[in-house]
């Protein structure tokens, strides 16, 4: 399998990278092709897709904030089962953000990611591919170490339309295992910092970030 990085929307193979995204994610979270070209062209956006045999069978992209020494997953798409493509992202991705933080002399301090609370919202289907079920993605995710901010998140609509979407989980994977809080101010810069490319952020969102700024720490919970 190949890990290829994507760099413009171009590339034969982003397109075949957006339509999966289509069928597997809801409609709200997917950016709509031509919005992908200056993302795309960010050096600081890494978008890379897993390759069987010339298709695209799997996708992730992800970020690394060198001020802060911490990444984010945007996304991780896994297009077919029985081919190993999840732990093939995951420790691809990760060698990556090692390389990426050791050339700055650090150690990665930790990744961010956002995941659904299935408990909670019962109706993403995800395509009907089994490896990408909520439940399935929320227990692997524990598995590798994730653990859940312990505040109500709000997530701003792909649509940039302010609307809010709820159901999902603010997540984090610490590189010391044993961390249980986490800087309020870190996740209100990383957050700030991360929707900056939304304009039409909802009520709720601010909200949000005014409550995390009367904090100082925010615990780490187990998903």
């Amino acid at each position: 399998m190949e890990y290829h990085r994507i760099t413009s929307i171009e590339d034969p193979l982003f397109r075949s990278m957006h339509e999966l995204m289509q069928e597997v994610f809801p409609p709200e979270e997917v950016l709509e092709f031509g919005l992908w070209k200056e993302p795309l062209e960010d050096p600081g956006i890494r978008v890379f897709v897993a390759v069987h045999e010339g298709k695209v069978v799997g996708a992730t992209e992800y970020r690394y904030y060198e001020d802060f020494n911490v990444a984010m997953t945007d996304f991780t798409i896994i297009g077919r089962s029985g081919l190993g493509i999840g732990p093939f992202l995951a420790k691809q991705r990760g060698k990556d953000l090692e390389a990426l933080a050791a050339e700055k002399g650090v150690k990665l301090h930790g990744m961010f990611a956002e995941i659904y609370d299935p408990y909670r919202v019962g109706e993403h289907e995800f395509g009907g591919v089994k490896p990408m079920d909520p439940f399935v993605r929320r227990e692997v995710l524990s598995h590798l170490g994730y653990k859940r901010l312990d505040f109500e998140y709000v997530h701003p609509s792909w649509n940039n339309d302010g609307e809010a979407v709820t159901g999902l989980d603010l997540c984090f994977l610490p590189t010391d295992d044993e961390q249980d809080r986490l800087s309020a101010e870190l996740i209100v810069s990383f957050l700030k910092r991360y929707y900056a490319v939304l304009p039409n952020r909802p009520q709720s969102w601010y909200d949000m970030v005014k409550r995390l700024e009367a904090q100082s720490e925010v615990a780490l919970l187990p998903l």
